[in-house]
């Protein structure tokens, strides 16, 4: 028994060295791709409230478009690791390099349509002409930014895949502070104003997306497994296959939070421009939480590629157990800063104050958004697309009655987070937690 104790100790820690390995970089990767929402919020934020709420529902509109292929990071970074843990690192490399195809090929279809549809886009949001007049100075600069965002969501799973989560640390550092810097240039050196920081966030972008696929390159070179370039079709039709499911969870999931930004944009400009930063702050907590995610879809594919069922589940819970434990952290972190975060964002008082309260109720759901974060990340990693795809929808039938009673009922942004925390993360919690106990 002792044997079996200190062997089993083992094992954990070596688990835990792992976790961090790819966890940490992954951490400082994913705090700063939220930056560029931050950089964008506070530099738009004191061109005025109009300026901001425009950020928020065009940043909406972007975000959507992006997120429903966050599955091209997603899943690839779980179907190379398990080609990987297989065995297979030709077939892993072909598998990216068809996701990478993939993304440009989804940039080359939905930019134009962005563009052609902005104004309508925007206008389903509501907001007052002015704020319109906003977000489609940024949307119609800042979508011509899909292509490479989707490029960089593919390279950067292929290169998690094969467990290297520094090379996207380094880009999304580098092309973070390129950012800033471009777009304090133009919205303020050259007087550009909003579209001014759509300029600044494409360059930076395009800039990064060329590092990412570089590096990837590389990385092929190294395993001496690339050969060649050209998209193949079983691969395309294979990794949209695959991604279909991942796709649908997200779409479910991403209509959840545009009934947030619906809900604020009904209850007026300050309702949505709080929300906007909100959501940023949000975002970029969330971004942190996601780092062990991160870490699952790789370890845990390579498990389920080797077919190591018990190494899965101690990787499991022991993630688990450390998603709650950051998202404590977190949460207080949050809650102790909640009356001053809005005080390098904007000089409105109005937003500043109802900052202070939706922030107190996001430091609520922290914990909660830890262990869901991570749960998500173990699922996806061992390929549990279509349950996904289902708990979302599940998810999006609980929450939109909770946000009718917030906004039409309560009349309160206050109870539109409430429904956020409580309706939204938890009955996310409650759906994987049931697949993973199964």
């Amino acid at each position: 028994m002792p044997d079996n104790v200190s062997v089993t100790s083992q094992v954990g820690q070596t688990q835990g060295r792992r976790i961090l390995q790819l966890a940490i970089p992954a951490f400082l990767a994913l705090i700063a791709e939220p930056l560029f929402l931050l950089a964008d919020s506070a530099i738009v934020g004191h061109l005025g409230t109009p300026a901001l709420a425009g950020l928020g529902i065009a940043g909406a509109v972007l975000a959507t478009v992006v997120s429903m292929c966050i599955f091209l990071a997603y899943g690839t970074t779980a179907s190379v690791a398990q080609l990987m843990g297989a065995g297979r690192p030709a077939d892993a490399l072909r598998q990216g390099i068809d996701g990478i195809w993939l993304a440009v090929l989804i940039g080359a279809v939905s930019t134009p349509l962005v563009l052609v549809w902005a104004r309508p886009l925007v206008l389903i949001f509501g907001a007052d002409t002015d704020v319109v007049d906003e977000a489609l100075s940024y949307l119609h600069v800042a979508g011509l930014g899909i292509l490479p965002l989707l490029v960089m969501l593919a390279a950067t799973g292929v290169l998690r895949g094969l467990q290297d989560t520094k090379t996207p640390l380094y880009v999304a550092v580098v092309g973070n502070i390129l950012n800033v810097i471009l777009n304090v240039v133009f919205v303020y050196g050259l007087d550009l104003g909003i579209a001014g920081s759509a300029i600044g966030s494409v360059i930076a972008q395009v800039f990064s997306a060329v590092w990412l696929v570089w590096a990837v390159v590389v990385a092929g070179r190294r395993q001496g497994v690339l050969t060649s370039w050209r998209p193949s079709r079983a691969g395309l039709r294979s990794a949209a296959h695959a991604g279909t499911p991942l796709l649908l969870r997200t779409l479910s999931l991403r209509a959840c939070l545009l009934l947030m930004t619906f809900g604020a944009a009904y209850l007026g400009t300050v309702e949505v421009a709080t929300t906007q930063l909100a959501m940023t702050i949000w975002t970029f907590l969330a971004f942190a939480l996601d780092a062990i995610a991160i870490a699952a879809q790789a370890i845990i594919g390579e498990y389920v590629g080797a077919r190591d069922v018990l190494a899965r589940q101690q990787a499991t819970w022991m993630m688990v157990r450390w998603g709650l434990g950051f998202g404590v952290i977190t949460g207080l972190g949050l809650a102790a800063l909640s009356p001053f975060l809005g005080i390098p964002f904007t000089p409105d008082p109005e937003v500043r104050s109802a900052l202070t309260g939706v922030l107190l109720v996001a430091a609520i759901g922290q914990p909660i958004a830890g262990v869901v974060f991570v749960l998500d990340g173990v699922l996806i990693g061992a390929g549990e697309g279509r349950y996904l795809a289902v708990a979302g929808l599940v998810v999006l039938l609980v929450f939109a009655p909770f946000v009718w009673l917030a906004v039409v009922g309560a009349q309160s942004l206050i109870w539109l987070w409430v429904a956020f925390v409580v309706a939204f993360m938890g009955s996310r919690s409650v759906v994987l937690l049931r697949r993973v106990w199964q």
